[in-house]
């Protein structure tokens, strides 16, 4: 298992000190919260193609950087993140050759059979509401998706007037970023 080597490095980790490079607050230095996929191409690539350093943002992730209701943990995540964290700037940073955009739900609910999850338990989400091939599906364009959730972002009601939300993309092979929305208005 991966975890033991993890949590055997960990151990010398911190006799040795090494946490002392990363020492930081808990308020980013750049006042912003980066929103992104959970590519794990991008875990250093990113960063460093921002100039992203320990301690200057906030970092949430999940599947596809995709946002689709008003109330989800990331949007709880930005929030606390401008209210409790100073954080002034969100950014939306999707990926291409994403693969989200490629997701065929009925395949993964297969998969998800071979794994042993029963129809039963499918029959039980449907029954409370939650329609898996809208949850799972991806986006035709990372472009598109982006700028979906910067628009959800923007027009949150508990988003305060005055914080910016950019949208970018970001080749996973090259690390050059591409504008898909710069908040200027507000800027100005």
């Amino acid at each position: 298992m991966q975890i033991e080597k993890m949590l055997e490095y960990n151990e010398n980790f911190v006799a040795n000190k090494n946490y002392e490079q990363f020492l930081t607050t808990s308020i980013p230095n750049k006042k912003m919260v980066v929103f992104t996929c959970m590519e794990s191409r991008l875990v250093e690539l990113l960063p460093k193609a921002l100039n992203i350093e320990n301690g200057d943002a906030k970092m949430v992730k999940n599947a596809g950087a995709i946002i689709r209701k008003s109330f989800d943990s990331i949007m709880k995540s930005i929030l606390v993140a401008v209210y409790n964290l100073q954080a002034e700037e969100v950014v939306v940073i999707g990926h291409h050759d994403c693969g989200m955009s490629c997701v065929d739900t009925k395949a993964l609910m297969e998969k998800m059979r071979s794994e042993g999850i029963t129809d039963e338990t499918f029959n039980a989400l449907e029954y409370s509401g939650i329609d898996f091939h809208k949850e799972f599906h991806g986006f035709e364009t990372v472009e598109e998706s982006i700028a979906q959730s910067v628009e959800i972002i923007r027009g949150h009601p508990l988003l305060p007037a005055h914080v910016l939300v950019h949208g970018l993309v970001i080749d996973p092979h090259t690390g050059k970023v591409d504008i898909v929305s710069i908040d200027r208005e507000k800027a100005k």
